[in-house]
């Protein structure tokens, strides 16, 4: 059974990646639909095809809100897409995190580096991206793979297959990334995770599930080390196009370097890419290095795109 195990003693865990130079703000009540609190604001500065909706999840029976980038003359045609998955950092996070990379992706599309692609920017639960069963709604990762997945294949002109669905994330959706490819490779042919907290997740890892002394991860395995390390003993293990990306002044750099250097061990086939300079910031990442994770996606969509 997958869980959660809270100490009531001392303070909740800070994940490594949220450290930062700065105060730490205290973050804001969780909630599962999450769009940015000021409407015109979100109007000023994202795409004018960005829109924020929501879902009725089957199983918490609640709605769930996520972001959505329709590329341009989406609701004119009748075309269909291959649609990227982007898992926003924070814990808890929330989907009015990431959607401001759709900037980029709609840049991208209109200079013609990437052909019209949908993004789609999901709310990754109380502990982001982790399935939580003691927690109230907590099925974060069930929640995307079971239902955020299948209900925007059905909503959306997608091609609903494996090859047109490609999985990214940063910091805490790196993380995310990570766990769900190798759990899930069934689902994402294309993935890329960036500035992902290994460090926690080795911690995780060596010490029975524990990330800190507050915060357990079952069942035991529950990390991307172990993760990937399963995924490698498959005899049937379907073929992943992984991008690994990082910048040199993130403080999880190093352990991303161990980490690609985990899977070289493993035999399982990636690339790694060094954003020279960039500290731990999913939008410094993208101004120095977004059209390189962009193709990454764009090679296996052009590989496979319907004739």
């Amino acid at each position: 059974m997958l869980g959660l195990v809270l100490v009531m003693s001392g303070q909740a865990v800070i994940a490594q990646e949220a450290k930062s130079s700065k105060a730490t703000k205290k973050a804001a009540p969780f909630n599962w639909v999450s769009p940015m609190e000021n409407a015109e604001y979100a109007k000023k500065i994202l795409p004018a095809t960005v829109k924020h909706a929501t879902f009725k999840s089957p199983s918490m029976k609640i709605e769930v809100g996520y972001y959505i980038y329709l590329p341009p003359g989406y609701d004119e045609g009748k075309e269909r897409y291959p649609v990227v998955y982007h898992l926003h950092g924070g814990r808890p996070g929330a989907e009015n995190k990431a959607v401001r990379l759709a900037t980029y992706v709609d840049a991208a599309i209109k200079k013609g580096t990437i052909k019209p692609t949908i993004y789609v920017f999901p709310n990754g639960g109380p502990v982001s991206w982790y399935d939580m069963p003691e927690m109230k709604n907590g099925m974060g990762e069930t929640v995307f793979v079971k239902e955020v997945v299948p209900y925007i294949d059905a909503k959306y002109r997608t091609w609903g297959t494996r090859e047109g669905r490609a999985l990214e994330g940063y910091s805490q959706g790196g993380r995310g990334t990570t766990r769900i490819m190798f759990k899930h490779p069934e689902l994402f042919l294309s993935v890329a995770p960036g500035g992902s907290g290994y460090g926690p997740e080795e911690h995780i890892r060596d010490n029975n599930g524990y990330e800190s002394d507050n915060l357990r991860f079952l069942p035991l395995g529950y990390n991307t080390w172990d993760l990937a390390k399963a995924f490698a003993a498959r005899k049937d293990r379907p073929e992943l196009s992984i991008l690994v990306f990082d910048g040199t002044k993130c403080f999880n750099y190093e352990y991303n370097l161990k980490f690609s250097a985990h899977l070289k061990e493993l035999g399982i086939k990636h690339e790694f890419l060094s954003i020279p300079d960039v500290a731990h910031t999913a939008t410094g990442s993208y101004d120095v290095k977004g059209d390189e994770i962009m193709r990454h996606h764009q090679k296996t969509f052009d590989a496979h795109r319907p004739k």
